[in-house]
């Protein structure tokens, strides 16, 4: 048997489940919300404002955390090997 009788055939995603393609749309949409409808765009500003809101919550969070559970594991790794 040859390999590509053994692998399975890979499936693909459809374009418009893959994340970059949504956040392009989602680009083009505000821009063209924005350039042709400005008050739905300015009425639009407090849900934009709260993602923003909702994004800085979590650069605290995701920088901590591998620091957190970084730094011992290496403190613990190296001090074996100073004892060592």
């Amino acid at each position: 048997m040859t390999a590509e009788a053994i692998r399975p055939a890979v499936r693909h995603k459809p374009w418009y489940r893959i994340l970059y393609v949504q956040v392009l749309i989602a680009i083009g949409l505000g821009i063209l919300i924005g350039n042709f409808f400005p008050d739905l765009g300015k009425s639009l500003k407090p849900l934009g404002d709260g993602f923003i809101a909702l994004i800085k919550m979590m650069i605290a969070p995701v920088i901590s955390a591998p620091s957190c559970t970084g730094f011992p594991r290496w403190a613990i790794s190296s001090a074996s090997a100073v004892s060592a």
